[in-house]
Parts: C-alpha cells; structure tokens; sequence
C-alpha cells in the first residue's frame, strides 16, 4: 500500500536511509537531510509502501519516495533490500508521478550506466519512460550520477 508518510513514519525512514548509506553517503547523521525529511513529510512531499505485517494493523515500512513538486523532481526514492522486485518501487513511483505537473519534465538524480547497484533503479526510471539527460558528477558514496529526465505525461 503507497501513502502520504506522516512524522509516525519517521524512524522507519531514518532506518530505510541508514540501510541505502552505504550507496547514497551519509544522511543518517546529517542535520541538514534529516531536517529537510521532516520538512518534507510535513509538507506531504514524502510516500512510503507499507503492507501490514499483522491482524493488528501494524505496518512494515518497505520504501518511500521524497518529491518536489516545485521543481517537478523526485529527489529521494528507495526500498528495503528484502522488497527489491516486489513492485514496491514502482507503486511508489507511480505515485509519486501524479503529483508533478504534466505540462513540466520530472527529473531525478540517479546511478549512471556503470554503478551495477544502480542497474534496478536505472531500470525501473527507463521502464516509466526516464533517460539520461546529463552527467551530474558522483553522490556522497562516490559512485558516477546522472539526471533523468521524463518528458511524457
């Protein structure tokens, strides 16, 4: 189930950042991306999927999604290890896609073509019709980044 995240949400983000650091760089313990997290959720910019692990409604947080509707960019966007190719992703970026302006390009930052950790999401952001729109140098971990640009709606 994809939903707007709440502040609930998050420890179970700060858990999901900590897991991808080692591909992203550090976030974790950075004032600046946990404050703008925060921001975010309360802005109702982040979605996450979860699915209900028990008859009581407790919920298992398997990834979120961080978007900026004034720049029409998705600019934060993972899933849990153990739910990679489960469609948890691209319900998320489903989701995500319905909030941007359509008259606009979406854009995202991700792994160029030789990250191999960066294959499934390369893959996914091709499959809703993303491509390389230009080198944007390396991300905190040093692995090679480009932007992405969609320009279907």
């Amino acid at each position: 189930m994809v939903r707007t995240s709440t502040m609930e949400d998050y420890p179970d983000w700060l858990k999901l950042a900590e897991d991808v650091e080692p591909l992203f760089g550090p976030m974790v313990g950075d004032p600046a991306f946990c404050d703008g997290l925060k921001q975010m959720i309360r802005e109702g910019n982040a979605f996450c999927f979860t699915r209900r692990e028990d008859d009581r409604g407790k919920e298992e947080f398997l990834g979120g999604i961080v978007i900026s509707r004034e720049e029409n960019e998705i600019v934060w966007f993972a899933v849990a290890l153990h739910s990679r190719g489960r469609k948890a992703g691209a319900a998320l970026l489903s989701e995500a896609l319905k909030h941007f302006d359509p008259a606009r390009p979406v854009t995202v930052t991700t792994f160029d073509k030789t990250t191999e950790a960066g294959r499934p999401a390369r893959s996914l952001y091709e499959s809703f019709g993303f491509r390389d729109f230009r080198e944007a140098g390396a991300n905190p971990a040093g692995f090679p980044i480009v932007t992405m640009i969609r320009t279907e709606s």
